[in-house]
């Protein structure tokens, strides 16, 4: 939930720089320095502007998209400032008819005249909505557009990505983001694990980004680490002291091993008794004389059944005599569904045969490429998966390469500002504006209003008309039950408006999943989702199919 409070700006608090070092003033298209320098040349670098930065649609196939990446964008901009060295290198790849005075006044920018307003991170957001409204010189903002883009666009579409996995998986499972590894390079690796975080996971593997955003971070050995054993000999430290100190096992090997002779002549296998692989149990029980509290084992490195599971029952079950509890297994491979039922009903068997009050809940893992459908799958099929550790498709957003972030000029000098288009999606939203949340009497978000800066605020009991931005036909009157403005400042520029306070991670996390619980059930689902409505009130629509009569050139036929 985002922090109500806020500062005055210039109150001396130093926002730090972006987190990733490449994020710099020439992370940048070539064209917003050639357009800057022709806005320079012309004398209208400093006539002030309006942009507004927001997707045509949303990602997945949905009707839905959690908003991140403002917090990087905030930074950025609080820290611009090119260097020498950095207008050097566009100074040798621009014309040489470029004049020395443009050099100097980039030297001189620093964005301190810019306004930033944006919807706070972590909201659900919809399609032709401004999630950024930026202003200030037109030059300036100009060269911040790309960076912006870059920012928000992958950010969003991985909170988005990591939502809906939560949404299919459901709040009681636990969701593991593991895909440093096949991850685009390590900006993508890092940035995927801070907005699956946003998005509804709980941890991830990745260290650097548990370091730099204090994520959770969790994560068990490899199949290598397992099949590294040959044998119960390679155990050198066999001891283990008990949890509550009062005593030490000097051999806990030969305790696993008393185990497993009890598992495998116990009922409890079911026709499972064929000997298991001792090389595997060898390395399951080193890791647990390294890891006593933190036990978590791979169990499909040979079979599951007949030693993987075995193995670690035998481990676990001596762990327990130390007064240890294991957290359970993890799977990567085979049929997940009907493994996850079948060591379910072993566990619980345990539990009834030994006595061994709460085994049956021992925890299982599940990954393996795994994706939403598959999640949906798992769920149809029936399942006893607590936990699932995703990577590849999560982090890369295999679904949907990108979510097509544009920014769009819609004012300048006070006057608005169209963009026309024979694709009507394309056709912008003039001027500046302000944005309501509607919701209705049941608590659901009812309807998103785009209002001219000016205009009255829609007020709650009274019945506002909602029109559809391009299309006559689709008009609608409702009535709030409660209304939330959307955009807020977190860059005042020279302004006397305040700053919103930046919140910390777990904050943004928190807005995402209740944001969430907010949208009506037949807008979240995966098939067919009911559209989200996102409209303007009946001034603004007379206002934008004016500008657009005006600035369309008519035809003649002869």
């Amino acid at each position: 939930m985002a922090t109500k409070e806020s500062k005055k700006k210039n109150s001396g608090r130093k926002i730090p720089g972006p987190t990733n070092p490449m994020v710099t003033p020439i992370l940048t298209d070539h064209y917003q320095f050639t357009m800057a320098y022709a806005y320079w040349k012309s004398g209208k670098h400093q006539e002030r502007a309006v942009f507004d930065l927001y997707f045509r649609k949303n990602p997945f196939g949905g009707e839905y998209t959690v908003f991140a990446g403002l917090e990087e964008c905030v930074r950025f901009i609080s820290n611009y400032k090119l260097t020498e060295e950095q207008i050097d290198f566009i100074k040798h790849n621009l014309p040489v008819s470029c004049e020395e005075g443009f050099f100097n006044y980039l030297r001189g920018i620093d964005c301190s005249d810019v306004e930033v307003y944006a919807i706070p991170e972590g909201s659900v957001v919809f399609a032709k909505v401004p999630l950024l409204r930026v202003e200030g010189p037109i030059a300036v903002v100009q060269l911040l557009e790309t960076p912006f883009v870059n920012l928000i666009n992958f950010a969003s579409l991985v909170s988005t990505n990591a939502a809906r996995h939560r949404f299919v998986a459901g709040k009681s499972k636990t969701l593991l983001e593991f895909g440093l590894r096949r991850a685009q390079g390590p900006d993508g690796g890092v940035g995927a694990s801070k907005y699956s975080y946003i998005g509804g996971f709980d941890a991830t593997s990745n260290v650097a980004a548990g370091m730099l955003f204090g994520i959770p971070l969790r994560g068990t050995h490899s199949h290598a680490f397992v099949s590294s054993y040959m044998s119960l000999d390679e155990i050198k430290d066999k001891a283990l002291r008990k949890k509550d100190g009062s005593s030490t096992c000097q051999d806990f090997v030969s305790l696993v091993q008393g185990w497993m002779r009890k598992i495998e002549l116990s009922d409890s296998l079911r026709g499972n008794s064929a000997e298991t692989n001792k090389s595997e149990m060898a390395a399951l029980t080193s890791y647990a004389l390294a890891f006593p509290d933190n036990f978590l084992a791979l169990v499909d490195t040979y079979d599951v059944m007949r030693s993987g599971v075995p193995n670690f029952c035998a481990v676990a079950l001596a762990l327990s005599d130390l007064g240890y509890k294991a957290i359970g297994i993890r799977l990567d491979s085979g049929d997940l569904a009907y493994l996850s039922c079948e060591i379910r009903k072993l566990f619980c068997s345990i539990e009834k045969e030994f006595g061994l009050l709460g085994f049956g809940k021992t925890s299982i893992t599940a990954s393996n490429d795994l994706n939403e459908e598959t999640l949906d799958a798992l769920n149809k099929q029936g399942h006893q998966i607590d936990a699932y550790g995703i990577g590849t498709y999560l982090v890369t957003c295999y679904a949907q390469a990108a979510l097509g972030v544009v920014f769009k000029l819609v004012e300048i000098n006070n006057k608005p500002r169209i963009k026309l288009s024979e694709v009507v999606s394309k056709v912008t939203i003039p001027c500046k504006k302000r944005i309501y949340r509607l919701y209705g009497k049941e608590g659901y978000a009812l309807v998103d209003i785009l209002t001219g800066e000016n205009e009255p605020p829609p007020k709650v009991g009274e019945r506002i008309l909602c029109r559809h931005p391009f299309r006559e036909s689709k008009r609608a009157y409702v009535v709030p039950q409660k209304i939330e403005e959307l955009l807020r400042c977190y860059c005042a520029g020279k302004s006397d408006k305040t700053e919103e306070i930046l919140p910390p991670l777990k904050d943004i996390r928190e807005r995402c999943i209740q944001q969430l619980e907010q949208m009506r059930p037949d807008h979240m689902r995966r098939l067919n989702p009911t559209p989200y409505k996102v409209s303007v009130s009946g001034k603004l629509y007379d206002y934008i199919h004016f500008l657009w009569l005006n600035e369309a050139p008519v035809g003649e036929l002869r």
